[in-house]
């Protein structure tokens, strides 16, 4: 909860200054910030586990601050379109669904672990359509298509990773330290992007 406050505030921060807007959504800044992204995204499973704990709770807000800078043209983008309410709109979406999955995830009796990896393998894809549609087709359509899978595949990713972390805990330990350290990371993460692309599909719907 404290992480998506803070990527907020550095949204807003980033959208209250055109120029900042511009430098990310009209320069390579914003594949910089994208590959940063994915790249602590993946390591940081083996710096929380195996680094200390200090490295890996910096990594975590540098995460959260690059996710604000990331998100800032999408919402500097809605204000200058009159559509700010689309953004509240967007959050309340994001925080029900992600309710829903987690405790869904958090009570489910049946193991969900069988689904993970074909959740990695549909999230993979999904980001290589996502990429593709950026860089070569730049095709509405296509964005709303992904974006609608994305929020589906997320919101199964919730519940498989709540029901993950709740095992994580079980098994009890000194570990559980840093398995909260993995929890907030990987729940934060699949909350930005359910926000993000459940903005996107609301914005591409108002336009419609």
């Amino acid at each position: 909860a404290m992480a998506v406050a803070g990527t907020g505030l550095v949204s807003l921060a980033v959208a209250s200054n055109p120029a900042m807007v511009q430098m990310i959504a009209g320069t390579p800044l914003k594949w910089v910030l994208f590959a940063a992204i994915f790249g602590i995204g993946m390591l940081a499973p083996r710096v929380i586990f195996s680094g200390s704990k200090t490295a890996a709770h910096g990594l975590f807000w540098i995460y959260a601050a690059i996710w604000g800078a990331m998100i800032a043209p999408m919402l500097y983008a809605f204000n200058a379109a009159g559509a700010a309410q689309e953004i509240y709109k967007a959050f309340f979406i994001t925080a029900s669904v992600f309710g829903a999955t987690s405790l869904y995830g958090y009570t489910a009796k049946r193991d969900l672990s069988p689904i993970g990896t074909f959740l990695f393998m549909a999230a993979v894809g999904l980001l290589i359509a996502i990429v593709l549609n950026a860089l070569v087709f730049h095709s509405t359509m296509m964005s709303l298509i992904t974006s609608s899978l994305v929020v589906l595949v997320f919101s199964a990713v919730t519940a498989y990773e709540t029901q993950m972390i709740k095992k994580m805990y079980r098994e009890g330990g000194a570990a559980n330290d840093r398995a909260s350290i993995f929890g907030a990371f990987a729940l934060y993460g699949s909350f930005v992007t359910l926000f993000v692309h459940i903005l996107n599909i609301l914005g591409i719907m108002r336009n419609n």
